[in-house]
């Protein structure tokens, strides 16, 4: 048996690589004989940047910026190799991702993306000539407002002042207007890419705050203020700029940094098909019998731009089947099967707390990946994987 194994991260747990690892690890002990190809996915989110500097030959930076509660971290962005321009790849997790939030601190009205800004600055000011940006596993909601805030841009209130710097997402309730006559001198001339989830969009019912705010820590009277704020902020860029944010794909990324990233000229990528250049994954499916998936969570959203499910769309256009190991699964997970997951199971044994699924992640894994890898072998045996 030949099985692609293609996981995503578990955030503040695992990373792609060690995933990948572990499943390969558990297969073997079901199926020692299985020939296994590894193609761990960065999704944008934590581990993009280390993922692509590794795959190029790059190298990291390493700088202190605003983290996204207000106070300084250590950060970095990465240098890629072996290309023609010169690009950096800035990984938003890194200044502004939800585990740098504290878990007593989880109020996205609050937190920031101003360290992001500096990032890009930084590379901007190192003389880069393109820069990738990974848009995932934020833990802000600031529309991205933060970011440009620290490229330059003045927030004007409805009094006429300044709004603070890197004042979170609620601070946009009183937003009049934007000055952006001082940004960066270098962004007009730089290629901004962002790797983001496309179908996440800034305003609305399906709007960034009222999907993603609550796992951001944010609370329903919360949840309501930063939507009305993020609605706010989508009128005064339309009357300012004349740019219609409020539905465009992939505005709502990152708790609206997609929305910041196109008011500076970024071009926005559905993240699975830039990886798919990126890490040239091209061929990933071609000779395998079966894929092996895995991320922090299934539920109702991962149809909508998550790996799992991007995964297992061109897997299915192949006629492959699909297993996904998940964390957790979420509510309304059964919608993934009609996406070409043929199964999904929570690595999750009995019970447990965040702190103790965390520490246990890769016995988990790897013993998921067993079990699963045992229920395909009685499956194969009975006659039950053949196809019509």
């Amino acid at each position: 048996m030949k099985v692609l194994v293609c996981p995503s991260g578990f955030k503040g747990s695992v990373s792609p690589d060690t995933a990948a690892d572990c499943i390969e690890a558990g297969i073997l002990r079901a199926i020692p004989t299985a020939t296994i190809r590894k193609v761990p996915l960065a999704d944008g989110g934590e581990g993009f940047a280390h993922a692509l500097v590794a795959a190029t030959a790059g190298r990291i930076r390493h700088m202190e910026v605003v983290g996204p509660i207000g106070r300084p971290i250590h950060s970095f962005y990465g240098i890629l190799g072996g290309t023609h321009v010169k690009t950096a790849v800035v990984e938003m997790a890194a200044a502004a991702g939800l585990s740098l939030v504290p878990p007593a601190s989880r109020n996205p009205c609050l937190t920031t993306t101003f360290g992001v800004g500096q990032l890009i600055a930084a590379a901007l000011d190192e003389g880069m000539e393109k820069i990738i940006i990974g848009c995932g596993d934020s833990g802000t909601s600031d529309g991205g407002v933060g970011m440009l805030q620290a490229l330059g841009a003045r927030l004007v209130g409805r009094d006429g002042e300044d709004l603070p710097l890197g004042g979170g997402g609620q601070t946009l309730v009183s937003l009049a207007g934007i000055d952006f006559s001082k940004m960066h001198p270098r962004l007009k001339s730089v290629a901004i890419e962002a790797v983001c989830n496309w179908k996440n969009v800034l305003c609305g019912p399906t709007g960034v705050a009222r999907v993603y705010g609550p796992q951001k820590g944010a609370t329903g009277e919360q949840t309501e203020l930063l939507a009305a704020a993020l609605e706010t902020y989508a009128v005064v860029i339309h009357r300012t700029l004349g740019i219609k944010i409020d539905d465009a794909p992939g505005s709502g990324a990152s708790g609206g940094l997609g929305a910041g990233l196109l008011l500076v000229g970024a071009k926005l990528r559905p993240r699975y098909d830039a990886l798919m250049e990126y890490f040239h994954l091209e061929d990933i499916f071609d000779g395998c019998d079966l894929v092996i998936t895995a991320e922090g969570g299934v539920d109702e959203q991962t149809p909508h731009g998550k790996i799992p499910a991007e995964v297992a769309l061109r897997a299915k256009a192949r006629g492959i089947p699909v297993i996904v190991l998940a964390g957790t699964v979420g509510k309304n997970a059964n919608v993934n099967y009609e996406v070409g997951i043929d199964a999904f199971v929570s690595i999750l044994q009995r019970p447990l707390t965040l702190e103790e699924a965390i520490r246990d992640t890769e016995r988990l894994l790897t013993e998921s990946a067993e079990g699963a890898m045992r229920m395909v072998a009685i499956g194969r045996g009975l006659g039950l994987g053949s196809r019509q």
